[in-house]
């Protein structure tokens, strides 16, 4: 390198030709940027297109522009030719492609018509963005969306129904404010575990466990080891889980009030059993004063009846020596849901 004397010194400077710069720009792009004549053949291809087609420059040049199209979506060809002839530009095109390996890629696409120098449009630059990874994160935004509705209206409804049938059981205010109170906690429980034990992911879920719910459900009640919980692991879905919740939280209430849990002595044992299709709860209380209690009629028998039946499942009563035994029979697909 030869510098010029001066009081600093001069470091000459290298005027790199304009379409040097260009041809580094289109090389170095993410994108797919692909050059194609008016009759739809390839002239130049660069390394983001083999990026997200998986074929080389050498495999595509002078090939159909057509090969990275599926059957279904060959008329689009015609008509984003038909425009470029016209001098109209195509912007931000949202189509699906082909790969070499026959798999298919979600793209936005640009196209613009290329001019000679005497301004004719001779073919036509195509920019593609694989737009895959956006449609997925908006997939799930709108699930997640969708989810959200679900749920809110859901513990409305079920808020709504505590508040309307506490009212005809309770006649005071603050009997009708303690029960509603306590009500709406097992139902807060419940939604804490299905919105920190479930993924939002439909790909990566993993559904949570119905002892542990149970377990959630029942620890207000359970002072000095009294309860007792066995069984293996048994599936709860989200939409599942607050009924379940909502059924043991008015068993575990009866038992407080006339039950098992309403003595010092008294005990209850939960046993989870799933066999095939089926999925079998066995509540047995120990040491129960004589049956006095909650009217066939009463809030929480209602409420028991019409969880049973929203979990398509069949419950059993029956006062044993020394305490109640309730059987509680459903399908293992209702549980999923």
């Amino acid at each position: 390198m030869t510098l010029t004397s001066g009081p600093l010194g001069a470091i000459p400077v290298h005027n790199p030709d304009p379409r040097d710069w260009l041809a580094a720009i289109v090389e170095g792009s993410d994108d797919a940027i692909i050059s194609k004549d008016l009759a739809g053949c390839i002239h130049s291809w660069n390394t983001g297109a083999t990026r997200i087609f998986g074929y080389t420059a050498n495999e595509v040049i002078g090939q159909p522009i057509t090969i990275l199209i599926p059957e279904d979506r060959l008329d689009e060809e015609p008509r984003i030719l038909a425009k470029i002839k016209g001098g109209e530009r195509v912007e931000h095109f949202e189509t699906i492609r082909r790969r070499k390996d026959g798999s298919l890629v979600n793209l936005s696409l640009t196209i613009s018509p290329i001019r000679d120098e005497a301004g004719t449009i001779v073919g036509a630059s195509k920019i593609a963005r694989d737009i895959s990874e956006r449609l997925k994160a908006e997939k799930t935004q709108r699930l997640l969306i969708s989810e959200m509705q679900h749920r809110v209206k859901n513990l409305f409804a079920v808020a709504m129904s505590i508040v309307s049938l506490s009212a005809r059981e309770d006649t005071s205010a603050p009997d009708l404010a303690c029960a509603i109170r306590d009500r709406l906690s097992a139902l807060a429980r419940a939604h804490e575990l299905t919105t920190t034990g479930w993924s939002t992911d439909e790909s990566d879920r993993s559904d949570g466990a119905l002892l542990t719910l149970i377990e959630m459900v029942l620890a207000p009640y359970d002072a000095g080891d009294r309860i007792r919980l066995e069984g293996g692991h048994v599936s709860v879905g989200r939409h599942a889980a607050t009924n379940m919740a909502l059924l043991i939280y008015e068993l575990a209430t009866n038992a407080a009030k006339y039950g098992a849990l309403s003595v010092d002595d008294g005990q209850l044992a939960i046993s989870l059993q799933q066999t095939g299709n089926q999925i079998r709860i066995d509540w047995r209380e120990s040491g129960s004063p004589e049956p006095q209690g909650e009217k066939p009629s009463g809030f929480g028998s209602r409420l028991v009846r019409d969880l049973a039946l929203a979990l398509d499942a069949k419950v059993t009563r029956e006062w044993r020596e020394g305490g109640l035994a309730i059987t509680i029979e459903l399908p293992s697909a209702t549980m999923e849901a």
